[in-house]
């Protein structure tokens, strides 16, 4: 290196010593600096310090909260042992319900309560749903509760209590048996709830069985008492009429059968022991009965808004006789199913009279003769009917003509004696013409001369009415209760088991209603078309011109009494009046007026020639000696 690299190396480390002492930080800058260090030395072991402390806080604060929950839990089982004394394992549980079903009915066994929680019939579809089974109850709809006194005198309800599954099986005839049971703390003291469900029934089966129940049970709990609610939802398209036959009813041990009312609020307290309660609508039921009977019962019906989805609410409290010791077992039946008049009767089948259940009285047939009628020739003729597989129209169109058949001979008579009274219609007038409206009492007394003479009897045409006014009655009663009907088309109609609205309309009209069904409407002209018939062979004079008037109206009064009803009702009454106008009118074909007059006289001769009987002669001299007392007296208080 030359004599200039040394000095230009030179003055480079000059530069950089001489920059290095002039940019030197002074003691006041070092002083600062270092207590900034400090500073942060400070805060960082501040903040390391507050992180040991918040671990510290959070592990000290979770062996607070597990020491705390172990307290609670601790504090919550002697709460539950106070609440629920031998009871406390039941306290809690699994929700869910266990399911038991037939041919016929399909029920869930709710885990909490032991209680059936749902029923539904598998045969039977909701109104206007083709595909869900009917669901008579679920949830809530329907509870069934027992109360329990516990040895530490807590009173208990089971709907809080938990079930256990203990076995399930089905028995070689497909008989399905459910063990659900209510354990305690005591060794060997438990109480079982059998349900057992029939291969091909409506009936469940329900067995309250208490194993060394007197360990955890009061030693005075001699009876078990009920708690049984159920609201009834509308099943059907015409809530009118399911409102009218839904009904609670029950029946006393011995056979007699009473019920709360239909229409409005009832209640009632019974001290006599109950065989069943039940609880019905129009076509359904769910009957409640006890083997050894209800006792101290309350029961009590409230119908429903007409804006809710339910008709009726039916409430039970009764007591059961109850063995703690379990060597008696509490035995109940469930029937859940419809109300078909011989399906319940079949449960009587076989069985002593003083066992009867008489469940076919859920069925509403009508006054005592008119439910006579309907249990002796309405209901074994349609059965017979519907037995042939048959549509239910022509069932019900056969069972028409059939009793048409029965009474013709009667409806014979009543036409022959129309047509007698028709052909006197001349004498008649003349006798009207002869005595005026001032003297009607020789009027009347002419004419039944008359009567006597031709051998008529005004009261004749009333005669088939006698015979079929009963039969009318017991298909008024019989067809809109029919659980045949329900669900069944014709022509237009496609439940005939209510009413077939073909116009409809928001604002109701009083005494009518929102809609006008058809068969109603066609039922109504044929009987105006029938009145006017039968108004043609009437004789009689101005005095008729009323009458004749309200038969007209009649009709049309049937038309707002019948809108509301099951078309097959209304259909029945259709076929009814057609086959009576189309029998009137082969009578009158079939009979002359003038050998019907010429027969009447031959008769008088015969009758004029006839001597009379001894009772006869006696009661017609009777008769003279008062017409003669009678003018006497007459005379007599003229003369005052």
């Amino acid at each position: 290196m030359d004599k200039n690299t040394w000095i230009g190396f030179g003055l480079i480390a000059a530069i950089v010593i001489g920059f290095s002492l002039i940019n030197r930080p002074s003691k006041e800058e070092l002083a600062a600096r270092q207590r900034v260090q400090d500073s942060v030395a400070v805060v960082r072991a501040m903040e390391q310090e507050a992180q040991l402390l918040s671990q510290q806080i959070a592990a000290e604060q979770a062996l607070t909260q597990e020491d705390a929950t172990t307290a609670n839990a601790e504090a919550l089982a002697a709460q539950v042992a106070a609440l629920y004394g031998p009871f406390a394992p039941a306290a809690q549980g699994e929700e869910g319900t266990i399911t038991l079903e037939n041919e016929k009915v399909r029920v869930q066994i709710a885990k909490r309560g032991g209680r059936i929680a749902k029923a539904e019939l598998k045969e039977y579809k909701a109104y206007g749903d083709s595909v869900n089974d009917l669901c008579l109850f679920q949830g809530e709809e329907s509870t069934l509760n027992f109360t329990l006194i516990t040895n530490n005198s807590r009173i208990l309800s089971t709907e809080n209590l938990y079930f256990t599954a203990v076995e399930q099986t089905t028995d070689n005839e497909g008989n399905t048996t459910l063990v659900r049971r209510l354990n305690t703390n005591i060794e060997d003291c438990y109480m079982d709830v059998v349900y057992t469900l029939p291969t091909d029934d409506y009936m469940v089966s329900m067995s309250i069985q208490p194993h060394n129940m007197q360990w955890a049970l009061a030693q005075n709990m001699a009876s078990l008492e009920m708690h049984w609610n159920q609201l009834i939802p509308q099943q059907e398209k015409g809530r009118k009429f399911e409102e009218k036959y839904a009904q609670l009813q029950y029946m006393f041990v011995g056979g007699e059968i009473e019920k709360l009312s239909e229409t409005k609020s009832d209640r009632a307290k019974e001290s006599a022991r109950l065989k069943w309660i039940a609880y019905k609508d129009q076509f359904f039921s769910t009957v409640l009965i006890a083997q050894e009977g209800f006792e101290s019962t309350q029961i009590e019906s409230t119908p429903q808004n007409t804006l809710s989805r339910y008709i009726k609410e039916y409430n039970t409290v009764a007591s059961l006789p109850f063995d703690i010791t379990g060597k008696k077992t509490v035995d109940l039946k469930y029937y859940l199913g419809p109300n078909n008049y011989n399906t319940l009767k079949a449960y009587d089948k076989d069985v002593e009279k003083s066992e009867k259940l008489h469940l076919n009285e859920l069925v509403p047939l009508g006054w005592k003769l008119v439910s006579w009628i309907n249990k002796a020739l309405v209901i074994p003729m349609f059965d017979l009917f519907m037995s042939w597989g048959l549509h239910i129209g022509i069932v019900i169109l056969l069972m028409t003509l059939v009793i048409k058949l029965i009474i013709l001979p009667f409806v014979f008579a009543s036409y022959k004696s129309s047509a007698k009274m028709r052909v006197l219609k001349p004498q008649l007038d003349e006798i009207n013409a002869k005595y005026p409206a001032e003297k009607m009492q020789e009027r009347k007394k002419a004419t039944m001369a008359l009567y006597q003479k031709a051998g008529v009897s005004p009261m004749s045409g009333c005669l088939p009415m006698l015979f079929q006014f009963p039969v009318l009655m017991a298909m008024f009663w019989f067809l809109p209760t029919a659980i045949e009907l329900r669900g069944q088309s014709l022509f237009w109609a496609d439940d005939l088991s209510t009413y077939d609205a073909i116009i409809t309309w928001n604002t109701p009209i009083p005494l009518f209603g929102t809609h006008l069904s058809l068969f109603c409407l066609i039922m109504t002209i044929v009987n105006i078309v029938y009145t006017h018939i039968t108004m043609q062979q009437q004789a009689g004079g101005q005095e008729m011109k009323m009458m004749k008037w309200m038969m007209y109206l009649m009709p049309l009064m049937f038309l707002f009494f019948f809108n509301d009803y099951a078309a097959g009702l209304s259909y029945y009454y259709f076929v009814s009046l057609l086959m009576t106008i189309i029998q009137t009118m082969i009578f009158r074909w079939s009979i002359d007026d003038k050998k019907v007059l010429a027969e009447m006289e031959a008769n008088a001769k015969k009758k004029a020639t006839q001597k009379k009987s001894g009772f006869a002669a006696r009661l017609e001299a009777m008769q003279r000696e008062q017409q003669r007392l009678a003018r006497e007296n007459a005379k007599a208080q003229m003369r005052r």
